[in-house]
């Protein structure tokens, strides 16, 4: 045995890429020996499972140890003394190595659909010995080190072994669930990198400590929840939620919610509510409370500012139990580039692109995913089927996705990189998105996806083999800007933009359409949707009474963010709790009400939702009355009856209807048995009227007072 080979200088050095070729059980000429590399150490000694204890010698100061043993394919451990103290041990270098030849055939093409159940940490028991496996992909790194809670965040410990395409792997006998980790990394320039947390990791620390945190993600179970709650003839009413914001505790320092806290009020209050979909904002571990988590660094790991993976999962099964299914927003798009993140991840761009004009987003100074790297598409497409797998996640919202689309977004001329065809379409980024939505549906036919896509794409909900994206759903920002815009301008003036609102039935079914009002329309100065209105305060709240009930009777599913449904009127903040002491007024209280009962509507009139993303369940009545903004339209069902009229007046004042003499006599009937007569002149006083025809179940129709009172009420029909 040489004392001071190559093979130890490297590995005293920090510089040796596979320990495993030198450290553990080896035939040394014939002889078998173990080599231990223990810094600080001052005696160690091999305990054979037959229970000979032999003596290593130290062959180097720097603590690198090497001894005779009986036999290189015994179990054995070792005993240290460091300083006084005897330490008896499993030897990590013993083990045989975790991943298998296929897993490595697998993840090198791209291929591996569930890549977490290999990469990251793993509780593992090999040859009847507790321990976590860990794996990672840096095909550029000179050595890879686990640090963490088992090994005193020393780099020098547990340096792993590289497998085929660059994946580094090696079974820790002794760390646990719950310890706390990184890796470390010689870069391939010879200089360690900063520690980088693990982009497999289930679990990480709070903010702002950054490692991540062993978690056995094979124990969760999530609770079952009926399949069709996604399809295009089912109501959809979204209620976008921020977690942080949604409601805080003033008298405790106005901490936010945790998840177990959320699931004992959120779930209830969409159901009380009406909602069929919950929709967070994203919940993957994030640096920066102020970026809502759209710039995520952990996309496998729920935050923790809330609460544990399990704490997560409650709250998912309490929505399910609710009756409501959950809509995940995902960021496949960007990262940002905290040095404890993928960033420069082995030295080198490794999941962004290298060149600035292809990997640097300049709206929000993160970066870009190369998508044409297939262990970073796989990367991304696994993370996405594991929401969908072991939380059981109903819907994925995809974020940003138009500036994944076109190479050239928000960037200036002749700061971006063409396609090899000249253009402008990011191909890798489509073939990816084909990829994502294929397999989603394919593995999870349950869930469904859901595009925030703004520009005029074409068939980004329609199939992929029919030359498509894919996606499930698209989010109709065109609409929600030009129906803002409207109903934001004085009345007087609407006539001028009439367009707004009829322009958006051109294209209402080119694509299965959510109709948003989202988070990102109450912030940066665009003020809340109450806030939007004109005129006085009693103006205000018809107009937005009007509003919502134009949104519920148009064609396309619904979305709410979190304080739309009562009228809050500050800005949503991710810092606050929403404005819950409004609901002690009686017009914020009169907008939830509506809200409520709108909800309800929509989910119980087939004609309003059935025929959501198909031209047959929509036809005009009145489209064309500038002067009044007045329109009226029909909503139909898939069978044809039961059609729902819906009127909407968008000026202050009153629209009488005419009515018939049979209509007149059936109200003086109604009248002489003794039965509430419904004055309709009142109910079309600057509002909408929504009114199903349907032959026996009654209609639906304004209780006394109109849509003032926010409520609807059934009549039973005359016979």
């Amino acid at each position: 045995m040489s004392q001071f080979s190559a093979e130890a200088i490297a590995l005293i050095e920090g510089r040796h890429a596979d320990p495993f070729v030198y450290l553990g059980p080896h035939l040394d000429d014939g002889v078998p020996i173990v080599r231990a590399y223990l810094p600080d150490a001052r005696q160690v000694s091999v305990l054979e499972s037959g229970g000979e204890e032999h003596p290593l010698a130290r062959i180097h100061p720097a603590g690198l140890f090497a001894g005779r043993v009986e036999a290189v394919d015994r179990p054995y451990r070792l005993r240290a003394l460091f300083g006084e103290h005897p330490v008896e041990f499993e030897d990590a270098y013993r083990f045989p190595p975790i991943l298998s030849d296929f897993d490595l055939h697998l993840l090198g093409e791209g291929k591996h659909l569930r890549a977490y159940e290999k990469l990251g940490a793993h509780p593992l028991s090999l040859e009847g010995v507790d321990g976590i496996g860990f794996a990672v992909f840096a095909p550029n790194a000179r050595r890879v080190s686990v640090i963490g809670d088992f090994n005193f965040c020393d780099g020098r410990r547990h340096a792993m072994r590289v497998r085929g395409n660059g994946f580094w792997e090696i079974f820790v006998p002794g760390a646990r669930v719950g310890d706390k980790y990184k890796f470390e990394i010689l870069g391939p320039t010879g200089s360690l990198l900063p520690r980088k947390a693990d982009p497999f990791a289930f679990a990480a620390e709070p903010r702002p400590a950054t490692a991540s945190v062993v978690f056995d993600v094979e124990r969760l179970e999530p609770h079952p929840f009926p399949t069709g709650v996604n399809a295009l003839s089912a109501p959809i009413s979204i209620y976008e939620v921020h977690l942080g914001s949604w409601r805080r505790r003033p008298e405790q320092g106005n901490r936010w919610l945790s998840y177990r806290e959320l699931a004992e009020e959120l779930p209830a209050y969409a159901r009380d509510l009406g909602f069929t979909h919950v929709e967070f904002l994203p919940v993957m571990e994030h640096p920066f409370d102020g970026s809502w988590g759209y710039q995520p660094t952990g996309l496998y790991a729920p935050t923790s500012r809330y609460g544990s993976p399990d704490d997560f999962l409650h709250l998912v099964d309490a929505c399910h139990d609710a009756g409501l299914a959950v809509v995940l927003d995902w960021v496949p798009g960007h990262f940002p580039d905290d040095p404890h993140g993928l960033a420069q991840f082995d030295g080198t761009a490794l999941y962004e692109h290298a060149d600035p004009m292809q990997g640097r987003h300049l709206d929000w100074n993160t970066l870009v995913y190369n998508f044409g790297r297939v262990e970073v598409a796989n990367f991304l497409l696994a993370n996405a089927l594991f929401w969908l797998e072991r939380y059981r996640i109903d819907a994925l919202r995809v974020d940003a996705v138009a500036s994944m689309l076109y190479l050239d977004y928000s960037r200036p001329p002749g700061g971006w990189i063409p396609n090899r065809f000249g253009g402008r379409e990011n191909l890798e980024a489509i073939d990816f998105m084909r990829k994502f939505n294929t397999e989603v549906f394919l593995q999870h036919p349950r869930a469904t996806t859901i595009a925030e896509e703004s520009t005029a794409w074409p068939m980004v909900s329609r199939p992929v083999d029919w030359g498509g994206l894919g996606f499930g759903y698209k989010w109709n920002m065109g609409w929600m800007h030009d129906t803002l815009n409207y109903v934001s301008k004085d009345p007087i003036h609407r006539r001028h933009h009439h367009g707004d609102v009829v322009f958006g039935l051109h294209y209402a079914f080119f694509e299965n359409f959510v109709l948003p009002l989202s988070h990102d329309e109450v912030v940066h100065g665009k003020r809340s949707i109450l806030g939007r209105m004109p005129g006085d305060e009693w103006q205000r709240f018809a107009n937005l009474r009007a509003y919502y009930t134009f949104l519920y009777g148009h064609p396309g599913k619904k979305l709410l963010f979190m304080g739309g449904e009562f009228a809050q009127e500050q800005e949503w903040s991710h810092e606050r709790s929403l404005d819950w002491h409004l609901l002690s007024q009686p017009r914020h209280a009169g907008i939830q009400a509506l809200v409520r009962d709108l909800n309800r509507l929509y989910r119980s009139v087939p004609a309003l939702h059935e025929l959501d993303c198909e031209a047959a369940g929509f036809e005009w009545i009145v489209a064309d009355d500038t002067d009044r903004s007045v329109f009226a339209w029909q909503r139909k069902a898939r069978d044809g009856r039961a059609p729902c009229v819906v009127v909407v007046s968008f000026t202050p004042e009153e629209r009488p209807l005419a009515r018939n003499p049979q209509q007149r006599r059936g109200d003086l009937r109604r009248q002489q048995r003794g039965e509430r007569r419904i004055d309709r002149d009142k109910s079309q006083r600057f509002g909408s009227g929504i009114e199903s025809h349907r032959s026996a179940a009654g209609r639906i129709v304004p209780r006394s007072g109109g849509l003032d009172a926010g409520h609807f009420t059934r009549t039973t029909p005359t016979k």
